[in-house]
């Protein structure tokens, strides 16, 4: 099912352009145009899935085993030293087209551009809490 409304469901169907680097029956990769280091590419499932919640196993494994061809590319061409793979899900994570999309981010250096940092909290979880935690989640799987 594709989204009326999807800029990246447009793009998929080639309704609007894009710089496009991949494509098979299920996945597409193309250039993000806010690049934020040289490379920057987003890879989608061409089936529309708000975000990781929604994304059906068999895109999923679609997009992900397409990932390290994709990323060797860009590697092998951009001379990167490393590679930030992420997804946003939801606004408050920051996800700002509501389809699913993975980011490639060719990394240079440290003050490339892009910056990906937390605050880890070890004293916030006693191991007691975090064996609840796992196993609570372990029963929803």
């Amino acid at each position: 099912m594709q989204k009326e409304n999807c800029i990246f469901c447009k793009i998929a169907n080639h309704q609007v352009p894009s710089y496009t680097l991949f494509e098979n029956e299920q996945v597409l990769a193309f250039l993000d145009l806010s690049q934020v280091t040289k490379g920057h590419t987003l890879v989608i499932p061409k089936q529309h899935a708000d975000n990781v919640y929604d994304l059906s196993q068999a895109d999923a494994q679609a997009v992900f085993a397409a990932v390290p061809e994709i990323s060797r590319a860009l590697q092998q061409e951009t001379g990167a030293a490393g590679m930030n793979i992420l997804s946003n899900t939801g606004k408050v994570a920051g996800q700002s087209v509501s389809h699913f999309h993975l980011h490639l981010i060719p990394r240079h250096d440290k003050h490339d551009g892009f910056g990906a940092k937390w605050e880890v909290h070890n004293d916030d979880y006693t191991a007691e809490e975090l064996a609840t935690i796992a196993e609570s989640i372990k029963n929803r799987l």
